[in-house]
């Protein structure tokens, strides 16, 4: 018997070892939990299209939208943990919506972290039609308003509702919130004229700013985008005290082998050090992460304390799901 449990235990180690050893030997999977065409679509598009040359596999982009990007992130906690399901998320899909929804699911424990990817200030921006012509301007257009003008978000607690609600408290307005299964339909609302503002992703509306389709006020970051360097700060634009940078992450079901992430993280690295991508992902307004932050761990303890600051002001909003 003792025999019969030993070699059972050595075939669970090491066909588990050499499962590890031989991934990936087909395609891979990164669920992005929201709709193409979106910043996030793009960027995991981006990065996909260059993993594939480090795995050696295809890498297939599979949408699931709906609650704010939680029902993509739950098909990916739910997915068997061996590399080939993995989740593209953000601030709003991996802290905000802890705070927003009651998830069947833990976003620190079911999920292994694997690498820190691009970020990029929020822009505020607007429909055409509306008179301001900078941030005080459209602030006390907003604050003189009878009714709360239409604000898109790609859902509770997404990442442009999150800006939308700062915005909100720093800025002393209120918004009519028309929730989107992802910012590229509620943009393509914004340029129609159907809503009025946005607290948008920089990478998602610069390219209609540029063509003169809507109108952008200021960018939340602490520094001037070098694609757009015409777009001042908020700090720049009079509001200082509205500083929010939207970051991005790739994670696994909880159980990955760890030689399993250590491939996946590596295959990100090398993507974003490609010339060719980064130029890409730059050309969309977004910043690289620090290389001493591209470990599983710095993203994992990132997360946390990301969700240690935004969960009290998220909670305190009380926020009505829509």
């Amino acid at each position: 018997m003792r025999t019969l449990l030993a070699a059972l235990l050595a075939l669970i180690v090491f066909g588990g070892r050499a499962h590890a050893d031989q991934f990936p030997s087909h395609p891979i999977t990164i669920v992005v939990p929201f709709a193409a065409g979106g910043p996030s679509d793009a960027m995991a598009r981006i990065l996909g299209d260059r993993m594939k040359t480090t795995l050696g596999q295809a890498i297939l982009i599979e949408n699931v939208t709906g609650a704010g990007g939680s029902i993509g992130v739950g098909r990916v906690v739910h997915a068997t943990p061996d590399g080939y399901t993995v989740s593209f998320g953000h601030l709003g899909t991996h802290v905000a919506n802890g705070a927003v929804y009651k998830l069947p699911y833990d976003l620190v424990t079911d999920l292994e972290p694997v690498v820190l990817l691009p970020s990029n200030p929020m822009i505020i921006v607007s429909t055409n039609a509306v008179p301001a012509k900078s941030l005080p301007e459209l602030i006390a257009w907003l604050k003189n308003r009878p009714q709360p003008a239409t604000a898109g978000t790609a859902g509770a607690g997404s990442g442009s509702h999150i800006a939308g609600l700062y915005f909100e408290n720093t800025a002393g307005i209120k918004l009519q919130y028309v929730p989107y299964r992802g910012t590229a339909p509620a943009l393509n609302d914004l340029v129609a004229g159907q809503i009025e503002v946005m607290v948008d992703q920089t990478a998602n509306s610069i390219t209609q700013v540029r063509a003169g389709a809507i109108r952008a006020y200021a960018v939340t970051g602490d520094k001037r985008v070098e694609s757009a360097p015409e777009i001042p700060t908020t700090d720049e634009a009079g509001l200082p005290a509205f500083h929010m940078t939207l970051w991005s992450g790739l994670w696994v079901p909880k159980g990955t082998p760890q030689d399993i992430v250590t491939k996946l993280n590596a295959a990100a690295i090398d993507a974003m050090n490609d010339s060719e991508v980064r130029k890409k992902l730059e050309n969309l307004g977004l910043q690289m992460p620090p290389t001493d932050q591209l470990t599983p761990d710095a993203l994992g303890a990132w997360q946390r304390s990301e969700i240690a600051k935004w969960w009290p002001m998220i909670k305190a909003a009380d926020l009505k799901l829509e």
